[in-house]
């Protein structure tokens, strides 16, 4: 199964955006939702076609509330997740999935008693050794987004 994860702004409550807003609500309605980390939401569809489709049908919600949407395609990774331009890509055929791995975004995930946190991404290019340490601050673990070269670029 291909998961996706929002991750939401700061500022906003995304569950209670998106579940406050009648298209929203009913675009997903029919999936099971989690919280993996602190204010983002974690579905699971059927391939990267149908994420991305999903994603382009909440645009107009993520645009406002969602700081990124990602694509996890175990296809063509168990780990590591793709930018929401990375996978429309893939689907598109613009690029093939051997194709996607070289330029990073690694966010560092913080453990405490108030939950799990997504904090500050860096970017990297992976290297012959594989990929690069996680070195903002001190975290528990790390989560790879693979992401496109202009996404990398800006």
């Amino acid at each position: 199964m291909t998961r996706v994860l929002l991750v939401g702004s700061e500022e906003v409550d995304l569950r209670a955006e998106l579940f406050s807003r009648e298209t929203a609500r009913d675009a997903l309605a029919t999936f099971q939702l989690r919280e993996p980390y602190q204010n983002c939401l974690e579905l699971e569809t059927i391939s990267v076609g149908s994420a991305t489709s999903l994603l382009n049908d909440l645009n107009w919600y993520l645009v406002r509330f969602v700081d990124e949407a990602l694509v996890l395609e175990p296809s063509i990774s168990d780990d590591e997740w793709l930018s929401r331009k990375l996978a429309a890509r893939v689907r598109d055929g613009d690029l093939e999935p051997a194709e996607t791995d070289p330029l990073l975004k690694i966010y560092g995930v913080e453990k405490d008693e108030s939950g799990t946190t997504l904090v500050e991404p860096m970017y990297v290019a992976r290297t012959v050794d594989g990929v690069p340490e996680y070195d903002l601050r001190e975290v528990d673990e790390t989560m790879v987004v693979r992401v496109t070269e202009d996404e990398f670029r800006s």
